[in-house]
């Protein structure tokens, strides 16, 4: 198993397929790598000596991973924030951030329905009754 940037590999993925599976590496960075490195995307990661891992491992230090990368996310969240700006606010109230309707659809983001007006009478006088038991 190969160790890059703290995350461990299975031997018998493919190289390309492999640096995906670190956070903050898509498939076009690991292409990119890839080629900066000169190695073949086609190779599995048992098939690589270890100078060749380690010149896989330089080239992902170049860009912001795992921790680094949760840790800048987070100081740019935090700075919206602090300035007050409408993405800064969106983020805090827990709302789409980018631009996308909420009247409909955005449960991931406002959780389950709730329902606010129009009860039943008969849930309504229910609900009374058992707030007056519990005081």
């Amino acid at each position: 198993m190969a160790r890059i940037s703290g995350v461990e590999l299975q031997d018998n993925w493919k190289v390309d397929y492999a640096l995906t599976r670190i956070k903050g590496i898509g498939w076009s960075i690991a292409e990119q790598i890839l080629k900066k490195a000169n190695l073949p995307s086609s190779k599995r990661l048992s098939e690589l000596s270890s100078d060749e891992v380690a010149k896989l491992a330089s080239e992902v230090d170049k860009y912001p991973t795992e921790g680094e990368l949760l840790r800048q996310v987070k100081s740019n969240v935090t700075r919206l924030h602090a300035i007050g700006s409408y993405r800064g606010v969106r983020h805090s109230r827990g709302l789409p951030v980018r631009g996308q309707r909420t009247r409909t659809n955005a449960r991931t983001k406002r959780g389950k329905r709730r329902t606010v007006g129009a009860f039943k009478k008969e849930a309504l006088t229910k609900m009374q009754q058992t707030q007056k038991g519990e005081k």
